[in-house]
């Protein structure tokens, strides 16, 4: 399991496929919306959501964030019922127990860092990338495992494209892409897809050198988050596990280290030009 994505079934932290719950609350969501007579837009400013996060969440294909089941509750009555059924929402398919208040956090972080050296983070990977992953688990996936894990993951790619207001930060070794997981016309589309991230004015994409004598980074992938309450947290995973870290002294630790890397990593410019050679030799 990499990225918060479950390798096998739901004896092992898999998830429900059936979306009824979810879908059954934003239906309720979206009923108690019109009957206070606002729009998505209206009631996604009440909640602090875009408006598309609102619309997902009324029809079923995104897990509310904490934050806003309560903003909702306030926003709509305080009557309660939201609370109530939320706590009764099914699991998102494809996505492991460990990993799942991460994910909610994630929804509505102001910043949210990555630094990765195993393989490209999930939310800039292609699909094609992303299946190769899937089809090299062990034990083997079924051809129903591999789409609910995509699906999970394409959703959560919805993050870079719905909240142009987070800031995005990305370490990514050289030696990701040198690889050619998939093959080198996988390679060439991921780095294309890579670039055009590159270009958004919230995401920052750095490449740490092959060659690089001193690295703050050699304990291993991290992700750091800071809430829209200005509170951080950070994750770290290994194998079947994962850790949602809410310690300020652990934390601080992790927020060094990242600037640490953010300053022996290539700019943003220079890494760039890099990625720019690299497909050009694929």
């Amino acid at each position: 399991m990499v990225d918060g994505v479950v390798g096998t079934g739901a004896g092992t932290g898999g998830e429900p496929v059936s979306s009824d719950s979810l879908r059954t609350f934003g239906a309720v969501v979206q009923g108690l919306r019109e009957h206070a007579g606002l729009s998505r837009e209206e009631f996604g400013e009440l909640v602090r959501f875009s408006k598309h996060t609102v619309a997902s969440v009324e029809l079923g294909r995104r897990m509310p964030d904490p934050a806003f089941v309560e903003r909702a509750e306030e926003a709509l009555g305080n009557t309660g019922a939201l609370r109530r059924a939320a706590g009764h929402l099914a699991r998102q398919p494809g996505l492991a127990a460990w990993f799942r208040q991460w994910a909610r956090l994630e929804q509505a972080a102001i910043t949210l860092y990555t630094y990765e050296c195993r393989l490209i983070p999930g939310l800039l990977q292609t699909e094609a990338y992303a299946r190769q992953l899937f089809v090299d688990q062990l034990p083997p996936l079924s051809d129903e495992q591999i789409e609910a894990q995509w699906t999970a993951r394409a959703e959560r790619q919805r993050l870079l494209r719905e909240r142009p207001n987070t800031a995005f930060g990305f370490i990514l070794e050289e030696q990701l892409f040198l690889r050619r997981t998939g093959g080198a016309e996988v390679t060439r589309e991921l780095v294309d897809h890579v670039l055009g991230i590159a270009r958004q004015r919230n995401i920052e994409i750095q490449v740490m050198p092959l060659v690089r004598e001193s690295h703050a980074g050699l304990h291993g992938p991290m992700q750091l988050l800071e809430t829209p309450e200005n509170k951080w947290f950070a994750y770290t995973e290994a194998p079947e596990s994962g850790q949602l870290i809410s310690d300020a002294k652990v934390v601080s630790v992790l927020q060094r280290r990242y600037a640490r890397m953010r300053a022996q990593a290539l700019t943003l410019d220079d890494s760039v030009s890099l990625l720019q050679r690299m497909r050009g030799a694929l």
